[in-house]
């Protein structure tokens, strides 16, 4: 485990890093740095932007999708989920899902498509996947712009934790308040669900990926429901409650991104609209 001084250290290094636009080495570069270590650094970071005037808003979800991550920059292997605290500072809401967003000190910026819950309720503690569906008040579609403050995108998954879970900024769409027949029956839709991403330029315009629920943990609901439980084995960090918005992860590859395109999705086999962003 970390002392306090060196898990200040580098909540410090990260923070200013990002406030200043440019990279670091890995923190696992200089230190054995184990998982709970991460979730330490990224407990402190809660505490100094809280103290700063930030209000946390929810939580994203990391490394859900079914892909061997070695091939994007992640040098040991993920065994699991990972999750961090997203804030009031770095959501947005897409009026009639379409938006532009400034890509002005993103560090290394990539984009994912994902479906957003808002809960309704904190959930039981030992939820079932249908007692976390009827905990969501909402669903809507995002882009999760993932930011990463390490060369080349090559970090450990602990790295990755400690740095914001990479975490850069949250378009939302068009929320859709869940009727309790989609509750119940929400994993079901969702399985038969995909999505396209396409990025366009004044020149062309490319589809770049589709992407499937069952590539993510079975579906977003799932994946809502491991965070769930891995909260449970964290004492020190708060459960999920109502009110939350949880970006339950990246239906495609991350893409990078540049001032200039306008990247557009689009849904089939569930009613979620798809989003229209264009990045300067």
């Amino acid at each position: 485990m970390l002392m306090s001084s060196q898990t200040s250290r580098y909540a410090h290094a990260l923070l200013d890093a990002r406030a200043e636009s440019r990279t670091i080495p890995l923190l696992s570069s200089n230190d054995a740095l184990s998982v709970p270590d991460a979730y330490q650094i990224s407990a402190r970071i809660a505490t100094i932007r809280t103290a700063q005037g930030e209000t946390q808003v929810g939580r994203k979800i990391g490394f859900t999708i079914r892909k061997e991550w070695d091939r994007y920059g992640v040098t040991d292997g993920i065994g699991a989920p990972i999750w961090a605290p997203v804030f009031d500072t770095t959501v947005r809401y897409a009026d009639n899902n379409q938006g532009a967003q400034s890509l002005d000190g993103a560090l290394q910026p990539r984009i994912e498509p994902e479906v957003i819950f808002k809960l309704g309720s904190a959930p039981p503690p030992n939820a079932t996947l249908d007692q976390m569906a009827n905990c969501i008040e909402w669903m809507a579609h995002g882009f999760e712009i993932v930011s990463c403050p390490f060369p080349s995108w090559e970090f450990t998954a602990a790295d990755a934790i400690a740095a914001f879970g990479l975490h850069g900024a949250l378009i939302v769409g068009e929320p859709h308040v869940l009727s309790s027949t989609t509750r119940r029956n929400l994993a079901v839709l969702l399985s038969s669900a995909s999505v396209s991403l396409s990025c366009s330029t004044d020149e062309n315009a490319i589809l770049r990926a589709a992407g499937f629920c069952n590539d993510l943990l079975d579906s977003p609901l799932h994946a809502l429901l491991q965070l769930h439980q891995l909260l449970s084995t964290q004492p020190n960090e708060p459960p999920l409650r109502a009110g939350e918005i949880v970006s339950t992860g990246t239906w495609t590859d991350a893409y990078p991104i540049q001032a200039g395109q306008t990247w557009i999705t689009a849904f089939s086999g569930i009613a979620l609209q798809g989003l229209t962003v264009k990045f300067v």
